[in-house]
Formats: structure tokens, C-alpha cells, sequence
């Protein structure tokens, strides 16, 4: 902040004229002919952008609507890193039994405290 302000001082330009050079300047490295390729090539990036923003939104909701008719909200492998921390062993349980041991030691932890 204290930087562009002590430019626009030593300079005398302020924030328009930054636009003008930048153009200028984008202009002579670019050359004329380069800057309409460069705005399709920024407009695609952000259209591909907005559509995989959109599909993860969509796959989220999917999930979590999913997890709810399922009744679960923690997948396999986060259960397990959860037993592991716990020092759970999680072969040979399913995921309710798994839960239930998580469970009892969180609440087993909790009463040492």
C-alpha cells in the first residue's frame, strides 16, 4: 500500500493510468495479433474453470445426499486412519462395528480426562 502510493507520487500516474501503461505494455510484448488468441485462451480457462467448480459442487452434494441415505457420513478409509490413530484394530469389523469401537474409545479417552 505505502509502495503504490509512494509511486503514484514519484510518478504522478494514479490508478487509471496504471490500466493505460499495462495495456500499452501488454500490447508491444503481445503484438496486435496475439491479444485476441489471448482472450479466447483466458476466456476457455475460466469457462473450464466454472464447469469443474460446478462438477464438484454436484458430486459433493451427491455424496453427501448419498451419505445421508445411507446413514453415514465417514467413509472406509477415514474410519481406519481414525482406528489407527486410536489404536483400533479395524480388520475384520464392519463399518458399524468399527464406529461403535471408535466410539468407546473417544468416549474412554474423554474419561481419563
Amino acid at each position: 500500500m505505502i509502495a503504490s502510493s509512494y509511486l503514484m507520487q514519484a510518478f504522478g500516474v494514479g490508478g487509471l493510468e496504471w490500466v493505460f501503461i499495462i495495456i500499452i505494455v501488454v500490447v508491444l510484448f503481445f503484438g496486435v495479433k496475439k491479444i485476441p488468441e489471448i482472450a479466447r485462451s483466458v476466456g476457455r480457462a475460466s469457462s473450464e474453470y466454472e464447469k469443474a467448480k460446478i462438477q464438484a459442487k454436484q458430486e459433493l452434494n451427491q455424496m453427501n445426499a448419498k451419505d445421508i441415505a445411507d446413514g453415514s457420513s465417514i467413509d472406509r478409509e477415514k474410519l481406519e486412519s481414525i482406528a489407527d490413530t486410536l489404536g483400533i484394530d479395524s480388520t475384520n469389523k464392519n463399518d458399524a462395528e468399527l464406529r461403535k469401537a471408535i466410539d468407546l474409545a473417544i468416549s474412554k479417552g474423554k474419561q481419563k480426562v
